[in-house]
């Protein structure tokens, strides 16, 4: 279907002064649909299933990501080179925040009938949940691409490990620590 066809016949409608026509055609051609859902937001300890069910790997694109406290205790420890914004603000913020922090995202957006299951979720970097926004793959021309084996990468998890028993202060930053919980939590 030629949706820019449609709107230029209502275009014309408008032009012409047949509202009424225009909004029956409208819901006829092309209507909006409305849908409810629930928002929903994950705990670190849930987010982290998924990103180690999924190898970190960016499911959008393939590529390796980090577990989240490994960025942060890189710009502790090299400051204003490798910079961090609390509020991801780009010009403030090293792009590596971007491309390889993992976020979870729904394959089909909730906004858009989705449901809120692991299946439906994804490990994904900030820049392509950001990208996706609330759109269908298809869309934008995304592809989901396989998980990786958290064997073969585990995001730095062994490397944050080893730095946590040789820094454990770090464990004082409120973030680190958050995540650091999850981690124990998952591994139980």
């Amino acid at each position: 279907m030629d949706h820019s066809r449609i709107l230029q016949d209502i275009g014309g409608m408008i032009i012409e002064g047949r509202i009424f026509k225009a909004r029956k055609h409208i819901l006829s051609e092309y209507p909006h649909r409305y849908i409810e859902y629930d928002t929903r937001s994950m705990s670190d300890e849930e987010k982290l299933k998924i990103f180690i069910r999924d190898g970190f790997i960016d499911r959008y694109s393939g590529n390796k990501l980090l577990f989240p406290s490994v960025l942060r205790i890189i710009s502790q420890e090299l400051g204003e080179i490798f910079p961090f914004h609390t509020n991801w603000k780009m010009s403030d913020c090293h792009i590596a925040y971007w491309e390889m922090m993992p976020t979870c995202d729904h394959i089909l957006p909730i906004a858009r009938g989705g449901k809120d299951i692991p299946e439906n979720i994804v490990t994904t970097s900030q820049i392509m949940n950001s990208a996706k926004s609330s759109f269908i793959l298809e869309e934008i021309g995304f592809n989901i691409h396989p998980a990786g084996d958290i064997n073969a990468w585990d995001g730095m998890i062994s490397w944050y490990k080893e730095y946590v028993y040789k820094n454990p202060a770090i464990l004082q930053n409120n973030y680190i620590s958050k995540w650091h919980n999850a981690l124990t939590r998952f591994e139980g």
